[in-house]
């Protein structure tokens, strides 16, 4: 019980210093933060199951949940972060969305009509300069990987949707790979119809399905 009471109070403690750090950068609040709801995880869980294992406790797993919830998955470094910010800054008043993901990968999501046209799968001169800014900082930052998925709306059918997301991932796979950025950092996927975000029953929802998205990983080091 006090084992579970003080890792529980570790990780409490480490809240309140986040909390009161207001000159942290967002990369250190970020991984800070996975670190201490990690903890606070892990202390829960330490206490739960340490009654049955010996040698556990919720110090123990309050240090083992921090640990993992700092990783998040994929590593944002501060490298991540500048790329965001100059990716934020290059898509300023295109509609494109910059995100960080919960497992800490960088995602653009890109409108089809700025991307491409209505059944068609070449990249549109509009999205040329914000795939070139992107790929300036992709060669900028040789240890991330690239993943871009295409999505459809539910016009047609599958046997016309699917092959069409997937030329729209490759055509803006092989855009970026012309501005220098190596190949197999690139893997690419198609959805089709069937991950909407929006109701394909209105033409502004169908308008949000049809979309490319982008996602930058920067894997922990081993």
């Amino acid at each position: 019980m006090k084992q579970r009471v003080s890792g529980l109070l570790a990780a409490l403690f480490l809240l309140g210093q986040l909390a009161g750090c207001a000159n942290m950068d967002e990369t250190q609040r970020t991984t800070g933060t996975g670190a201490a709801v990690g903890a606070v995880a892990g202390a829960l869980l330490g206490g739960v199951t340490g009654a049955g294992h010996k040698g556990r406790s919720a110090a123990t797993g309050a240090a083992i949940g921090a640990a993992l919830g700092a990783g998040g998955g994929y590593l944002w470094s501060r490298h991540m972060q500048e790329q965001k910010a100059a990716m934020e800054q290059a898509t300023q008043g295109t509609g494109i969305g910059v995100t960080q993901t919960a497992d800490n990968q960088l995602k653009l999501d890109i409108p089809s009509d700025l991307s491409f046209d209505s059944g068609r799968y070449d990249v549109k001169p509009a999205m040329h300069p914000v795939l070139d800014r992107f790929a300036t900082t992709l060669n900028q930052n040789p240890v991330t990987t690239v993943r871009i998925v295409g999505h459809t709306d539910n016009i047609g059918s599958d046997a016309l949707n699917n092959p069409l997301s997937v030329n729209r991932a490759a055509a803006t796979r092989d855009y970026l790979v012309s501005r220098g950025v190596a190949g197999n950092r690139i893997s690419i996927d198609g959805r089709g119809e069937h991950e909407p975000v929006a109701d394909n029953a209105t033409v502004a929802g169908r308008a949000k399905n049809r979309r490319v998205e982008i996602f930058v990983a920067e894997a922990p080091k081993s």
